[in-house]
């Protein structure tokens, strides 16, 4: 960019290229878009000569609610779009009108702004027909062919989710998963959704106890159990299956300061002695259904038969995890989705009682033997929370 350029085209145009990473290579935007703003710092030098200043805080913000936003956005944006073309762009002219259309119809962006720069972006083959498309889309009320292209999720989670919430929550949720997560960190500074504290608190970690943490990485709900090394509390044991997830556990608990064992294992096969455990939390891997506001990309991904792929690997760790439970020990299973077939269809262990006591914090409501968070009721992550206790 020359000195002079208007503010934000640098911005968009680092926005452009990390949406065509997503939409056409399937690369991760919680992964793209850090390394597209490292690249662009407002302090970087690009050696003697160089002219082009990188981006400014107000840049970088921009940038990511762009990529983000567009994201999360597609369907909604394509809806808009093909109001005005007779046939469909190519991959790359999509993505670019996509990014105006975001700005237009979401972000609140002015339209003279919001069409200049983006068709400014654009190669001279198009650029008229870039202009005349945004234009139109600028000039229109929108017009939705669907809920689910107004909500911008595939059909089948609005169906799902419909149906397991209802539609006045389903809708709910998925509008409050189409807005940016706040950020909430605990009184140590660890980031963490409050729907995960919530999970890690209902473990009730006690001084003298030891507590399996599976499925732990990056480490929140195991860290938020441990104690320091020189203090009295739970002994946390922290497990995951690949060894860099389980190095970012190491990470996370040596920066606070907390003593956590990692060990890198396969919770559906623990090398531990059968109930060598006070208790044991499983925070499952999932659909991520009730966390698709932190995963821009997830709900292009996530299809149905994942779940249903999901639900035996839930069913064998939780089999698994049982067995490590001492007598009269508990047994904490949470996933972040909202589903049924991923939480409370799960029969409780063999050898286990539901334990019914509310949790000791949070805004839980509760869902068949167990609990659970909408992303609307506190403006959270969506969590299902079940535990058991082993009888003695």
């Amino acid at each position: 960019m020359s000195p002079g350029s208007p503010p934000g085209r640098l911005a968009r145009r680092v926005a452009l290229d990390a949406l065509r990473r997503i939409e056409s290579q399937g690369a991760y935007a919680n992964i793209v878009v850090p390394a597209a703003l490292a690249g662009n710092t407002e302090d970087r030098s690009d050696g003697p000569g160089s002219d082009e200043p990188g981006l400014s805080a107000a840049d970088r913000r921009f940038v990511t609610d762009l990529v983000y936003g567009t994201t999360r956005m597609r369907r909604s944006c394509d809806a808009q779009i093909d109001r005005f073309v007779l046939q469909p762009p190519d991959d790359a002219t999509r993505t670019l009108l996509r990014l105006g259309t975001y700005q237009l119809v979401h972000a609140g962006v002015a339209p003279h702004a919001a069409v200049g720069e983006t068709v400014a972006l654009a190669p001279k083959r198009v650029r008229g027909f870039v202009n005349a498309v945004l234009r139109k889309v600028a000039a229109a009320e929108p017009v939705w062919p669907s809920e689910a292209a107004r909500l911008s999720y595939p059909d089948w989670i609005v169906e799902r989710l419909t149906d397991e919430l209802g539609p006045d929550d389903a809708v709910a949720a998925l509008e409050r998963m189409n807005q940016p997560p706040p950020v909430t960190e605990r009184a140590d500074g660890y980031v963490q959704d409050l729907s995960s504290q919530w999970v890690a608190a209902a473990v009730e970690a006690a001084v003298g106890e030891t507590v399996l943490d599976v499925c732990s990485a990056p480490g929140g709900k195991a860290t938020a159990m441990a104690s320091a090394p020189d203090d009295e509390g739970a002994r946390v044991v922290a497990v995951d299956l690949r060894p860099a997830r389980v190095g970012l556990v190491v990470a996370n608990a040596k920066r606070l300061g907390l003593a956590v064992a990692a060990v890198v294992a396969d919770g559906r096969h623990p090398p531990f002695r059968p109930g060598s455990f006070d208790a044991v939390l499983v925070d499952a891997p999932c659909s991520g259904l009730g966390a698709l506001r932190r995963r821009a990309d997830a709900r292009w991904r996530i299809t149905a038969d994942d779940v249903r792929d999901l639900v035996v690997v839930q069913r064998g760790l939780l089999a698994a995890a049982a067995d490590l439970v001492r007598p009269g020990g508990r047994l904490v299973y949470s996933v972040c989705t909202l589903t049924a077939a991923e939480s409370i269809d799960h029969a409780t262990p063999e050898g286990f009682t539901v334990d019914e006591r509310p949790p000791p914090a949070g805004e839980w409501q509760p869902y068949g033997p167990g609990w659970r968070v909408l992303p609307h009721d506190a403006d959270t992550d969506g969590m299902v929370l079940l535990r058991y206790r082993r009888r003695p």
